[in-house]
């Protein structure tokens, strides 16, 4: 879509064959916004407005990921290779869990592409500001949370099922990775992995 203009803390986006708004809530909160900016959106909703119809758009959520992904990573649009999780702090950093259900492809390798090439097309759509992790996603709930915490390596991670908690031990030098900038890999990797 292309901005239109501003209507107080909105913005009103046009998509085409219709105008739609794009709340403050919806708004990658780092990003610039002006006028005649080109943007993708995501359609978030249709709701019954004052004046009809209001189509509601999004930079914020994860469905603008999942649909990125699905447009530059043939595997995700064929559906050899699904997309199991997305969560995301827009504009800082997102994790994205992929798993292939076709044998012989790497489903971590088909999102980033060749040389980062896929990962990065998607990465400029959202401003170039945004960190995106692609983890394999697993079964094995060990294995998974160790991976959700990359880039920190060499994780032990000790599983309480009943209580759905998970006590994790890193390397001295791993540690600030793994906790990542004021908390925020731990706190995505918690996400991911519920």
């Amino acid at each position: 879509g292309t901005i239109l203009r501003f209507a107080g803390p909105n913005i009103i986006v046009d998509i085409g064959k219709a105008e739609a708004m794009m709340p403050p809530q919806e708004q990658i909160q780092n990003e610039k916004y002006y006028q005649n900016l080109r943007l993708v959106v995501y359609i978030k909703e249709i709701r019954e407005g004052l004046k009809g119809e209001e189509v509601i758009v999004s930079r914020a959520d994860t469905g603008l990921l999942e649909g990125l992904f699905r447009r530059e990573v043939p595997e995700v649009a064929q559906g050899s290779v699904v997309i199991k999780s997305v969560v995301r702090e827009p504009g800082n950093r997102a994790k994205v869990a992929v798993a292939s259900i076709q044998s012989g492809i790497d489903p971590v390798g088909s999102c980033v592409g060749q040389k980062g090439v896929r990962v990065q097309a998607i990465i400029q759509e959202v401003g170039g500001i945004e960190k995106i992790d692609i983890i394999q996603w697993q079964e094995d709930l060990t294995a998974y949370i160790a991976a959700a915490l990359s880039p920190a390596k060499n994780v032990q991670v000790h599983l309480n099922e009943q209580e759905k908690m998970a006590r994790v031990v890193v390397p001295q030098e791993e540690l600030s990775l793994a906790i990542g900038k004021d908390g925020q890999n731990v706190r995505l990797a918690a996400k991911l992995t519920d």
